[in-house]
């Protein structure tokens, strides 16, 4: 006779494996999470000393008087006690630089009082002319059909 080929040992010990791995699974699953936080933490906390190495660099760059007085000059155009300073107005690296810009434009913009000065006007006289146009009239029939001043009187 031949014996079976699953026996009641075998059957126990695959209970008990099967208990041993599910009771396992929770704490090596915990384990994993606890360690992929302390991962981030670290990233973090570099990050942050990152960052306080950076500001205290930058005080201590501010704390320095020929520091401000050369950001002073550069961003400010700040010119000390008793200097003579001078502005270039034909800078050809500057003038590459608009001719650039001024490719780019569509027309003449209108500044910013021209257009707030014709657009009181045109409510004062009640007349729905454009604001910030080519500064030629113009009658909420016009072009457009639209009213600027958002309604007639």
């Amino acid at each position: 006779m031949r014996r079976p080929q699953l026996t009641g040992r075998a059957a126990i010990l695959a209970v008990v494996v099967c208990a041993i791995v599910m009771s396992l699974a929770y704490p090596v699953r915990e384990y994993i999470a606890q360690r992929r936080q302390i991962a981030e933490l670290e990233e973090q906390r570099a990050r942050g000393l990152e960052e306080l190495r950076r500001l205290t660099e930058q005080n201590r760059r501010l704390s320095d008087p020929d520091y401000i007085r050369q950001q002073a000059r550069a961003r400010l155009h700040y010119c000390g006690a008793g200097e003579k300073c001078f502005v270039v107005a034909d800078d050809p690296a500057r003038d590459d630089r608009s001719d650039r810009k001024a490719e780019t434009r569509p027309g003449p913009k209108v500044p910013w009082y021209q257009a707030l000065w014709e657009s009181t006007q045109a409510a004062d006289a009640g007349t729905g002319r454009r604001a910030g146009g080519t500064g030629q009239a113009g009658r909420a029939g016009d072009a457009d059909g639209a009213d600027p001043g958002g309604g007639s009187r």
